[in-house]
């Protein structure tokens, strides 16, 4: 049984402590853990920090709920057998390649399938441990199905999520969530939900960071305004779902890349009320507040960024998230796609719709490209053409459009799975090989 009223309802702000009840006074007043909670509830505290992080970096949320998490079967290995997923990055069970890569489509499976949101994710790639804290990895999934009595947990990391077709209705223990393509949706380390796909089969993109948490990019010298607003952000409310017989649920949890399962006879949506700043949040991208050059240059594609994880190294990030979307082009006198460049972050890049406009062709929504550290990359040979024989005259780029970027400070070794994947595609390189040689030494 579900409690009353409409599912979908947000409060707005990024790392602000919230507090949210589906029944009046459940949230116990002037203490966390009463000797009785009202309702007859359980509090359970919920860490994202470790409990002695200093105030302005501590996450954790406290629930309250009709059982406690600790209610369920033993723990088994995954009941479904083998799974995409995998959190070893070595030489033996990873591939390094420091060639562009780039993946046509994924393929998403039949209706009738029964892949769900589990079973459907694949690791494309990633570096370092999450038993260590230490790393990323970058997944995809490719789903048919809603997940039906399932919910996963995932106790390696942050689970940054870009829908590029088809919604996903999640439901978390903080409340539900509605997440549609070209919005994002961040689910922290250790937090159960379920994934519905209200639309039919789904495919999206997924960064994994193993340490720390997401947060809003430094501005800067940008000031006090831009990039992405915190109150653009939006945490659900809560809502809980109460089984009055015996439900059969299974609790998949992701550990050291490894999924095992626990049965248990409820629901783990049983929240009735929390409080706390460590919780699920969406963000439109079509919220974003685009800064650029107004003048001459293509300005570096941190400008763009929309959340970052910060390394302990000042300057550099265990992963950015960074889009590209619809803006004006003004600058004069500029070559004004991408520059040619090597970088030393790895770029993953996929597409959510249209065309990118450093690529005109081969990169295609539901693809990937990957250009690791000192891979040199930029525009293709359409793109350059256009770009040195137009006439520069203020105008828009990108609209109907939406790329981003998972951008890291580690090399990324591919999974098996990524790199021998029939979607690879093998001519990529050949999008550099017609541009021209002009160089003329008697012209300046």
């Amino acid at each position: 049984m579900l409690a009353d009223g409409d599912p979908y309802r947000y409060q707005s702000g990024f790392g602000n402590h919230f507090s949210s009840e589906a029944l009046e006074g459940a949230l116990p007043a002037g203490q966390n853990t009463p000797q009785v909670c009202p309702y007859g509830l359980y509090a359970e505290q919920l860490s994202g920090t470790a409990f002695t992080v200093g105030r302005s970096g501590n996450q954790r949320s406290w629930l309250y709920r009709i059982r406690p998490s600790t209610m369920h079967g033993p723990v088994e290995p995954y009941s479904r057998g083998a799974h995409g997923l995998t959190g070893a990055f070595d030489a033996r069970s990873s591939v390094a390649t420091p060639a562009q890569i780039r993946w046509l489509p994924f393929p998403v499976p039949d209706e009738g399938s029964g892949v769900d949101f589990v079973d459907g994710m694949r690791t494309l790639g990633g570096a370092g441990d999450p038993a260590l804290k230490n790393g990323m990895a970058v997944h995809i999934y490719a789903a048919a199905a809603s997940m039906a009595r399932r919910a996963l947990s995932n106790a390696d990391g942050d689970l940054l999520i870009v829908p590029q077709q088809g919604r996903l209705d999640i439901a978390t223990e903080f409340g539900p969530l509605m997440v549609a393509p070209n919005e994002i949706v961040v689910i922290q380390r250790g937090m159960r939900f379920s994934v519905g796909l209200p639309d039919g089969p789904s495919r999206g993109y997924i960064l994994e960071v193993f340490d720390g948490h997401f947060e809003l990019p430094d501005l800067g010298p940008i000031g006090a305004n831009g990039l992405a607003n915190p109150r653009d952000f939006q945490t659900p409310t809560a809502r809980y779902e109460l089984t009055t017989t015996g439900d059969a649920w299974e609790i998949v949890s992701k550990y050291q890349g490894e999924l095992f399962s626990a049965r248990q006879d409820h629901s783990p949506f049983d929240v009735v009320a929390w409080h706390g700043n460590y919780a699920p949040f969406k963000y439109n991208l079509a919220d974003f507040a685009v800064v650029g050059s107004v003048s001459f240059d293509h300005i570096d594609p941190s400008i763009f960024t929309v959340l970052t994880c910060k390394s302990a190294h000042p300057g550099t990030a265990v992963a950015d998230f960074v889009i590209f979307p619809p803006r004006f082009e003004v600058q004069m006198h500029t070559f004004r796609p991408p520059y040619f460049h090597r970088n030393c972050m790895s770029e993953f890049m996929g597409l959510i719709c249209g065309e990118y406009e450093a690529k005109k062709g081969g990169f295609q929504p539901g693809g990937a490209s990957l250009h690791s550290t000192m891979a040199p990359h930029g525009p293709d040979a359409k793109t350059v053409e256009h770009a040195v024989s137009r006439a520069l005259a203020p105008g828009r780029v990108a609209d109907g459009t939406q790329a981003f970027m998972f951008e890291s400070m580690f090399q990324l070794r591919l999974t098996p799975w990524a790199a021998e994947h029939t979607q690879r595609d093998r001519d990529y390189y050949k999008a550099w090989e017609a541009i021209p040689v002009t160089f003329d030494p008697a012209r300046k």
